[in-house]
C-alpha cells in the first residue's frame, strides 16, 4: 500500500521557519521525482519545488528561489522541504508527490497546513 505522510506544518509568525516532512512508502522511492506543491484557499494547486531521484537537479518556483530548499534522504525515503523567511503569502496547504520516471505512476499525500501570521 501507497503512502506519503506529510508533517512538520503549524503556525509560524513572519520571518520564521518550518521543515516540511514527508515519509513514504510501498514504491521504490529512490526511483521517483519527488515535489512539493502548495493550495492556498481560493486558488490553485501549485509546484513549489521538485527533486530529481538522485537529488541531481532541484527545481523550485519563483516566489520561493533563496527562501525554501527541498532535499532527500533516500535511505529513509522522506522528502524533506525547509522554509526560511516565511512570508504571508506562503499560507496554504503543502502536498507531496512523487512521480515515476515514466509519467505512468504518481501518488499525493494528504497535505499539511502552514499558516504564516503575526
Amino acid at each position: 500500500q501507497v503512502q506519503l505522510v506529510e508533517s512538520g506544518g503549524g503556525l509560524v509568525q513572519p520571518g520564521g521557519s518550518l521543515r516540511l516532512y514527508c515519509a513514504t512508502s510501498g514504491f521504490t522511492f529512490r526511483h521517483y521525482t519527488m515535489s512539493w506543491y502548495r493550495q492556498a484557499p481560493g486558488k490553485e494547486r501549485e509546484l513549489v519545488a521538485s527533486i530529481s531521484s538522485d537529488s541531481s537537479r532541484t527545481n523550485y518556483v519563483n516566489s520561493v528561489k533563496g527562501r525554501f530548499a527541498i532535499f532527500r534522504d533516500n535511505a529513509e525515503s522522506t522528502v524533506y522541504l525547509q522554509m526560511n523567511s516565511l512570508k504571508d503569502e506562503d499560507t496554504a496547504v503543502y502536498y507531496c508527490r512523487a512521480e515515476d520516471g515514466f509519467g505512468i505512476y504518481n501518488y499525493w499525500g494528504q497535505g499539511t497546513q502552514v499558516t504564516v501570521s503575526s
